[in-house]
């Protein structure tokens, strides 16, 4: 297997495993993943946030880790990479302002390689204009944006996670063993155990 080269878009207040979780794993199995955040460097950090589901009407939020960008987002060119990943957290609800993540998202999209979006991850997607006339999952108070967006929202439980074509998408961190799952099969990604 050859390894890919995987993108990561991020900002601050990341959720925590939504980007520690598949950041690490897909670099585990022999991918290499770069992270990167408007506005900022290699070696800077986003600040992450744990979301956790505790009986309330909606998540609770902690703080998280500091993640460590290893890339440079205005160097970066979408085209030197074989997947997308977009993890959730509020980092996604501003990341959609900025034009290039917008036409780095579509670029992905254009090219029908892998992305994978967790979470609230599909509030960037909507923004990008590429849920037209596709499933996906997301956080449930994200199903009115995939909506709205031409797309058609798939209500999953939290531990679950739905491929169509390109894209891979999930409810929350929970999801992680089957999206990641599905991810590595549109990735071509064989474990031998």
């Amino acid at each position: 297997m050859a390894a890919k080269n995987i993108l990561f878009i991020v900002g601050d207040y990341v959720e925590d495993y939504e980007v520690m979780v598949p950041f690490q794993t897909l670099q585990a199995v022999g991918h290499v993943c770069h992270a990167v955040c408007p506005e900022k460097t290699s070696g800077q950090f986003v600040r992450t946030a744990v979301h956790d589901f505790e009986g309330d009407q909606t998540y609770s939020e902690k703080p998280g880790h500091n993640f460590v960008l290893n890339a440079n987002f205005d160097e970066i060119r979408a085209e030197d990479y074989d997947a997308l990943v977009i993890p959730g957290g509020r980092a996604p609800e501003y990341i959609r302002l900025n034009p290039r993540v917008l036409e780095m998202v579509r670029y992905f999209f254009e090219t029908n390689k892998p992305v994978a979006s967790i979470c609230h991850g599909a509030q960037v997607l909507a923004a990008a204009g590429v849920l037209e006339g596709r499933e996906c999952s997301a956080y449930p108070a994200c199903g009115p944006d995939v909506t709205r967006a031409g797309g058609k929202f798939v209500d999953i439980p939290a531990s679950q996670a739905h491929t169509e074509g390109n894209l891979v998408s999930g409810p929350a961190w929970p999801t992680h063993p089957d999206l990641i799952n599905q991810f590595l099969k549109l990735l071509g990604t064989r474990i031998e155990l």
